[in-house]
């Protein structure tokens, strides 16, 4: 029976037609029964080259890491043979990816027969068909596009200017168009209350890309239009990670920022996950944030112009040429980000996000209904000059973990804004108190109660917020061991990842911003002028062990079932 079964597949997988074959096979077959094992089949369909026959047994392999090797070995094979675009796909469907990263640069180290290197064609089609078709060069799309400006943008010297709303780019739009709902590619812009990611699937399709010389497409760069990470879902049994949340549709906003064409926020951004991922897998201590600090001799100068009596400032002009003279005197301010490289867009958003609590905290933009500035909370008789400082921090109620924690969701708001009160000597050195008055305090409670209506009206917080969410992610990484337990390498996104994401400038400087309020008819000048802070990202505390609340009902663990991922084709890397 069994003789039969395995002549059957010989003959079915080898394409055998002569009878005389057929008959010399019957005769060979007991006395070389070992050729009948999964490996000496596929070595001998090696030797005769043929390679679909060897795949088919491959796939079908008893565990993935058979599975795996076996592919490893045909890709080699082809590769060998001269069948270099043939061996890239091969390559492309080993699951591990430390060994499709080895099967990968085996491929595209070996040069094609005639001497030139591979290609490719067998590679571009896969890509181009399975993974947003409409919108590459070949059928007229533009390709790939990854807008790095935010809000703000930084000159040759590090300065940081205040940015200006502009059109969105030809080839955006263009590849907006090409990706509209109802193409096989547009799937993902419809909208999803709970879209989910898989973080493997997804950097197979990146390296991919790679081994082509492209840049991830737009859907991959916006994560199929994730608004916001609330929940990371965990399958060891089939190699998945999985960042789960509402999703939508998208357009390119104002400043150039990427947003939910419904809400106006801002979405997760693949070059941000990477950044964070990165600082997060460093050590358990890691963190990452950002400082902008009034220099010392600058203060000093502010509190000689303070120290003189202050003119009547009775019209506007007269206010703001007194402004003037004192941004002047107090000079640029310092900008150091840590934790993260200075030149990344995370690094530029939490530098835009800090500056722009700081101009709403000085009167100088708008804050939102119920929120009053610092200074129109100032009253009578006015506070001391001082040094203030506001910084943004984590602000999660909790990190909640079903009992096998293989499911984690994320609940609160993400951010909030902490306050203290500086002394400030003559000489313009700052002395930390660790209090904060009753005014100053009064304005960070403010800022954080309204934060979701900050989100809504500046998109700056809103990313801000989702570099923090992805700070969760990181740590949940880093502490639960989850790259360990589904057996991801992380050769793409991890530490010594392969994939870069887009860089610009540092930001090192800033202007100072200034801002005074008169009391009691002109009599009385409250200015404030030079305020410091910064953002402090320090995910480790929410996802100790200790800390992580457990979800005794299991609703997150009924989430998890729900989201599980299906046997989806090579192409799918999101699903809802």
């Amino acid at each position: 029976m069994s003789r039969r079964r395995q002549l059957g597949l010989s003959l079915a997988g080898g394409q055998f037609i002569s009878i005389a074959l057929f008959s010399q096979i019957i005769i060979l077959a007991p006395t070389c029964a070992p050729a009948q094992e999964p490996e000496a089949r596929i070595a001998a369909h090696l030797a005769a080259g043929d390679f679909q026959s060897a795949k088919a047994i491959a796939r079908n392999a008893p565990n993935q890491g058979q599975h795996d090797a076996w592919l490893g070995q045909i890709a080699a094979a082809q590769a060998r043979a001269g069948s270099s675009d043939e061996a890239l796909l091969t390559a492309g469907e080993i699951y591990d990816d430390r060994a499709r990263v080895d099967a990968l640069a085996g491929v595209m180290g070996r040069p094609r027969g005639g001497g030139t290197m591979a290609d490719f064609d067998a590679l571009i089609d896969l890509i181009t068909t399975t993974i947003e078709p409409t919108t590459w060069d070949t059928v007229g799309g533009p390709g790939s596009i990854a807008p790095f400006p935010t809000g703000v943008y930084i000159d040759a010297r590090g300065l940081v200017q205040e940015g200006t709303a502009q059109a969105p780019p030809a080839g955006l739009a263009t590849l907006r168009e090409a990706s509209a709902p109802g193409g096989r590619g547009g799937d993902a812009r419809r909208a999803s209350p709970l879209r989910k990611v898989s973080l493997p699937r997804l950097e197979r399709h990146v390296r991919l890309l790679q081994a082509l010389g492209r840049q991830p497409t737009e859907t991959m760069q916006v994560l199929a239009g994730l608004e916001r990470v609330e929940y990371v879902f965990v399958y060891p049994e089939c190699g998945e990670l999985v960042l789960a949340g509402p999703a939508s549709d998208w357009t390119l906003g104002p400043e150039g920022r990427v947003v939910a064409t419904a809400s106006g926020r801002p979405l997760v951004r693949l070059d941000d996950l990477v950044v964070v991922l990165r600082q997060l897998m460093g050590a358990a201590d890691a963190r990452f944030g950002c400082l902008i600090t009034p220099r010392q001799e600058g203060l000093a100068r502010v509190q000689e112009v303070l120290s003189r009596p202050a003119p009547a400032l009775r019209s506007g002009g007269q206010r703001n040429t007194w402004l003037e003279q004192l941004r002047g005197s107090l000079g640029v301010q310092d900008i150091e980000v840590y934790g993260l490289d200075p030149t990344t867009r995370a690094a530029a958003v939490m530098v835009e996000a800090d500056y722009r609590m700081k101009l709403v905290g000085m009167g100088l933009e708008d804050g939102t209904p119920g929120l009053k500035s610092y200074l129109e909370m100032v009253e009578v008789p006015p506070p001391p000059m001082s040094v203030l400082r506001w910084w943004f921090t984590l602000d999660y109620e909790a990190v909640v973990a079903d009992a096998d924690h293989l499911a984690f969701a994320f609940r609160g708001q993400g951010l909030k804004v902490l306050s203290e009160n500086e002394l400030l000597t003559a000489e313009g050195e700052r002395v930390h108190t660790g209090r904060s008055e009753a005014l100053n305090r009064r304005f960070a409670e403010s800022f954080t109660e309204h934060f979701g209506d900050l989100c809504d009206k500046y998109p700056v917080y809103a990313e801000l917020r989702n570099l923090a969410d992805l700070a969760i992610v990181g740590a949940l990484v880093r502490e639960e061991g989850l790259a360990e337990r589904i057996g991801w390498g992380m050769t793409c996104f991890g530490p010594a990842g392969s994939y870069a994401p887009l860089r610009g400038r540092a930001p090192r400087q800033i202007h100072t911003v200034a801002n005074c309020r008169v009391i009691r008819d002109g009599n009385q000048v409250h200015t404030l002028a030079g305020v410091s802070g910064g953002v402090r990202i320090d995910a480790a505390p929410l996802v100790a062990r200790g800390a992580m609340e457990i979800d005794r009902y299991g609703k997150v663990a009924g989430r998890r079932a729900t989201a599980a991922p299906e046997n989806f084709s090579l192409g799918t890397w999101w699903w809802d």
